[in-house]
């Protein structure tokens, strides 16, 4: 079986000297929408930062197209994948524009300045994200759902084949949160390899190709939605009592918690 593009090798992984993972083992397939899933301090957002290269594991490794990712040059990786974190934060009065335009940094270098292609490349990446209206908005005047995908459009510009997303709809209400997910099954039908941490099982099963269920930072259960989105599953990783059934929209699994005997009366 071939590797994919971003594998995790026997890791342990933290914060300083405290282990979250330890002997962690991933593979992340190619051309798959992958969710990481599990209950709070699991170890789903130290995988993804892992990922990302911005945690390196004291044991083992993380490999980027088979070479040790923290032995790549930094702009050779951020031509490969891009990352949008919890919660960004950007500059005082930063535009729209200027905001996506930082996307194209990898692509900048001292023999190559900004350039026609690069005003292609971002105007491509905010008419991918529905935003080239607010371009010379301020990010700070915009709703959440908005900023957003400003912020994807930024990662977009990167123009790379790999996007990891860390709980792209966290603080958004319902309505945002599916045009976010709306958006990355969108990007990823146009052939990208998406890696997003959710909180949100249902969304995951509905969104998802690929699915990494952890605990206690471990993997306890990875693979399609359907075959990971069992009432056994559920329990064992979110001790959630439930029963699965179809979505009535999709026919991918929806989780229905069991109500409390005092909720029936």
């Amino acid at each position: 079986m071939t590797a994919g593009p971003l594998v995790v090798e026997n890791a342990t992984i933290g914060y300083g000297r405290v282990a979250i993972c330890e002997g962690l083992s991933v593979d992340i397939p190619e051309g798959e929408f992958t969710v990481i899933l599990g209950p709070n301090a699991c170890g789903k957002s130290t995988l993804l930062k892992a990922l990302a290269r911005m945690l390196k594991p004291s044991a083992g490794r993380v490999l980027l197209d088979g070479k040790d990712i923290h032995s790549q040059p930094t702009r050779a990786v951020a031509r490969r994948l891009g990352l949008l974190p919890q919660s960004p934060i950007a500059p005082d009065g930063i535009t729209v524009a200027d905001l996506v335009a930082r996307g194209r940094y990898p692509h900048q270098g001292i023999l190559k300045q900004w350039s026609a292609e690069d005003e292609r490349v971002v105007a491509e990446a905010m008419a991918a994200t529905d935003i080239s209206e607010l371009a010379s908005r301020g990010v700070d005047e915009l709703s959440g759902g908005q900023r957003q995908r400003v912020w994807i459009a930024m990662v977009l510009a990167q123009q790379t084949p790999l996007l990891l997303l860390d709980e792209p709809t966290t603080f958004l209400d319902i309505t945002h949160q599916i045009e976010v997910l709306d958006l990355c099954a969108k990007l990823h039908r146009e052939g990208r390899t998406l890696v997003a941490v959710l909180h949100d099982l249902n969304q995951a099963a509905r969104y998802a190709t690929h699915l990494i269920a952890m605990r206690d930072g471990e993997v306890v259960a990875e693979g399609a939605p359907a075959d990971i989105v069992t009432a056994d599953t559920v329990r064992q990783v979110f001790d959630l009592p439930c029963r699965i059934i179809d979505d009535p929209e999709t026919g991918t699994p929806l989780v229905i918690p069991k109500a409390l005997a005092s909720a029936r009366l």
